[in-house]
Formats: structure tokens, C-alpha cells, sequence
């Protein structure tokens, strides 16, 4: 009877086992799919085509496009180095004006935008921002000696003489609207060195743009001057709302080379000026939302 009793027990106990068995084999069959979609379908996609679709715009020294469509830059390498880590090929720059890069994200004609595209509330309800990679007070690139005065927007909106130019669908062209300079004021260009030019040929009083966006104006025969009243904004690469996974990853090693002295580096390899004072800034930075409360 004991040895009958064993017996049944161990069956028991094995077909106890058996069934956990096969309870956690259906769990993971049933799950697998789902943490692989949720974690990354983009990935799969960009593995399977291999090419990373990146809308980038002329942004010298930041991203630096030869006139054969190559581009190169801090902001190019930096995006790199972090797509590498993650096991994907190298980005594929996808020459884009700013104003139609949302645009392209939203039709899949790219995989992000990679361009450094300033962190807004309006933008943050269409398209998910990865961590800040720059950080900047608006800037006012004048004339050598400022023979304007200028010192804020705000003081502008009450000079209606003064002609500013700003680079078309920029946040600083909203900032600037914002504070009530009239539209007349504003010249559109489509990039920096058509801003500067505007100050240099005569036909602007000021280029708009974030403080750092110019490197070395001297150089460019301009100087800047810093809106203080105006807030610090943050510039990353944007994503589509379904993308928050890619995103995620983008942040996850991103972060560590902004922190560990790689951003200040690669600011010291492209001669760019200000690179100690911007990582200092950039590492109070984790997330959008610390640029733009409530931006995902």
C-alpha cells in the first residue's frame, strides 16, 4: 500500500510539474510577441532594411553637408556613436528643410529627426523628444558693436524699424511672434548662414537663433547678444508618438556619453567653442519634460 501510495504521489508531483511547465512555456509564447512589438518594432525595420532614414539639415559645425549630400559634424557623430551601441548601421541623412521635417516624420519618409529640433509644447503634442543635446538662451547675432542697441525681443516688438531675421517654422520665429514683434519686422531664411547674411549684407538688424548656435560670430562678423528675459531651450531628435520604445533606447545610451566627457570631446574634435558650458548644462537634463513640463 506505501509503495502504491509513493508511487502516486511522485506521479503526482511530476505531473505537477509538468503542468508548471507547461503553463510557463504558454506564458512566454503568448508574451513574446507582444515585448518584442512593444519594445522595439522600428528596430526590427531598420534591421531588416538596413538604413537609419534621418531628416538632417545644414547646421555648420553642428552637421556639415558637402555639396555632394555627405554630412559630418558633432551632432552627425554623437548620433553615431549612439546607434552603433544599439547595433544598427550608420545614419542615412535624408537633406530636409526644417519647415517639412515634421511632416516627413509623420508620412514614415524618415525614422527621426536629427537636426536638433528645438523642444516646444506645440510640437510636443505630435512628436516624441529624445534628452536635450543643446541648451541655449535666444540669441541676437547683431552687427559688431550692436549699432541697433538691441537688447531683448521684447524691447524689439516696441521698434517696429527694426527688421529681424529668423529661420522659417523655428522656434525662435514663434518666440519672436509670441512677444508681439509684428510680422512685417521678421525676414525668413531657410538657415544660419542665410541669417547671418541678412546682418552682414545690411537687411536685418539681427539673426535670431539660439546663443551657441553660431560658433566663433566674430569670425562671421557678427557678435551676440543674449535675450535674458527670453527662457532656455533644449533641442533633441524627434520621433513619432508610436515610437516611444526606439526613443527610449536613444536615451538610454545617449545619456551616458553626454555625462562621461564624449560630448565635450567631440565639441573639442569639431573646434566648436562652449562645449564645457553646454555638457555642464545638458547633464540637468534627463527628459524632455525637463525642458517642457508635461512634454513626453
Amino acid at each position: 500500500m506505501i509503495s502504491f501510495l509513493e508511487k502516486q504521489g511522485g506521479l503526482m508531483r511530476a505531473a505537477s510539474k509538468l503542468s508548471l511547465l507547461v503553463l510557463l512555456l504558454t506564458v512566454a509564447i503568448y508574451s513574446l510577441p507582444t515585448f518584442v512589438q512593444s519594445e522595439n518594432p522600428i528596430l526590427a525595420s531598420i534591421r531588416e532594411g538596413g538604413l537609419v532614414k534621418v531628416a538632417v539639415a545644414s547646421l555648420p559645425p553642428y552637421i556639415v553637408v558637402s555639396p555632394s549630400g555627405e554630412v559630418a559634424g558633432s551632432n552627425i557623430e554623437l548620433q553615431n556613436m549612439v546607434l552603433k551601441v544599439m547595433g544598427v548601421p550608420a545614419l542615412t541623412p535624408v537633406l530636409t528643410d526644417w519647415s517639412a521635417m515634421i511632416p516627413a516624420l509623420q508620412a514614415h519618409q524618415i525614422d527621426y529627426l536629427g537636426s536638433g529640433l528645438t523642444i516646444t509644447e506645440e510640437r510636443c503634442k505630435i512628436v516624441l523628444f529624445s534628452v536635450p543635446y543643446y541648451a541655449a538662451q535666444t540669441g541676437l547675432f547683431v552687427q559688431p558693436e550692436n549699432p541697433s542697441h538691441l537688447t531683448s525681443i521684447a524691447e524689439i516688438a516696441g521698434r517696429p524699424g527694426v527688421r529681424l531675421a529668423v529661420i522659417t517654422g523655428s522656434s525662435q520665429e514663434a518666440y519672436v511672434l509670441k512677444r508681439l514683434v509684428r510680422t512685417e519686422q521678421l525676414l525668413r531664411v531657410p538657415d544660419n548662414q542665410a541669417g547671418i547674411a541678412t546682418v552682414t549684407g545690411g537687411r536685418a538688424d539681427a539673426f535670431v537663433a539660439g546663443q551657441f548656435t553660431i560658433p566663433n560670430p566674430e569670425q562671421k562678423g557678427v557678435e551676440v547678444i543674449v535675450d535674458k528675459e527670453s527662457p532656455v531651450d533644449g533641442a533633441s531628435m524627434a520621433f513619432r508618438k508610436e515610437d516611444k520604445a526606439f526613443r527610449d533606447a536613444i536615451n538610454e545610451h545617449m545619456i551616458p556619453l553626454i555625462r562621461d566627457g564624449t560630448f565635450e570631446k567631440l565639441y573639442e574634435k569639431y573646434g566648436i567653442p562652449n562645449g564645457k558650458a553646454m555638457a555642464q548644462l545638458l547633464v540637468k537634463f534627463t527628459k524632455a519634460s525637463d525642458v517642457v513640463p508635461g512634454c513626453e
